[in-house]
């Protein structure tokens, strides 16, 4: 028999849900791990390497947000479905700007759901082989980019970003000049799904130039292309 691989934390205080999703994964061959309540799920997730985690927002302890939150402080990577029975907007959006990778909500279908898994994880790889295949090293000024480490430095201060972060950034400085429209970015770093949540690259955006620039309303690096998007400087523009 063929070994169980990409361990999966499921995390979801319906019981019945939880082991109907459960028995899918198992069933497609792969390790599943449960938790039914937030603070239970923070501690698996903290201690514990997986290659998903499954998330609901409304969890009895501390709600997904919350938990999405601070697993994003000390990992950066791995990829988050959050699971709601909130049909709001307002929802998906929190869950984008706090690091969910995807969004899916209730009721939904268990085909539906597995396969946002196995695109999350197909996802997973081919960012993890484009990082392989991309310079070990880029560098513009005083900022360096370690792609196959996903490692940014700047100076001598090593930074924390978030997975989406480090996506935009490696995205921008793989190709330096290239205007990008609001929509573009979705697309290839978020995925087609979230046409329309343009806002959400905007604060993304934000948040990477409060990281990276000196002065974040003056940036050196992600310049604004008024009436397009964002482009990333090119070396003859450091000098």
């Amino acid at each position: 028999m063929k070994a169980p691989v990409h361990p999966i934390l499921i995390v979801e205080d319906d019981e019945d849900l939880s082991e109907l999703i459960k028995i899918q994964l198992t069933d497609l061959n792969f390790s599943v791990e449960q938790s039914f309540n937030g603070i239970q799920a923070l501690e698996k997730a903290q201690s514990s390497s997986y290659s998903l985690i499954i998330l609901d927002v409304m969890l009895p302890g501390m709600d997904g947000f919350e938990i999405c939150k601070k697993v994003r402080e000390d990992d950066p990577q791995t990829p988050i479905l959050m699971l709601t029975a909130k049909a709001e907007e307002v929802d998906k959006i929190m869950g984008l700007e706090f690091g969910a990778d995807d969004y899916l909500t209730k009721p939904f279908s268990i085909r539906e759901l597995t396969a946002r898994v196995k695109a999350l994880l197909r996802r997973s790889l081919a960012s993890d082989q484009l990082n392989d295949s991309v310079n070990d090293h880029i560098e513009f000024g005083e900022l360096s980019i370690y792609p196959n480490k996903r490692n940014i430095v700047l100076g001598q201060e090593q930074l924390e970003l978030t997975s989406k972060e480090f996506d935009l950034l490696l995205l921008f400085a793989s190709n330096p000049g290239r205007a990008y429209s609001r929509q573009d970015l979705l697309d290839i770093v978020w995925g087609y799904q979230y046409s329309g949540y343009s806002h959400t690259v905007n604060s993304h955006i934000n948040r990477l130039r409060s990281k990276i620039e000196k002065d974040p309303a003056n940036p050196t690096f992600i310049k604004t292309v008024w009436g397009v998007g964002y482009r990333f400087t090119e070396e003859h523009e450091l000098v």
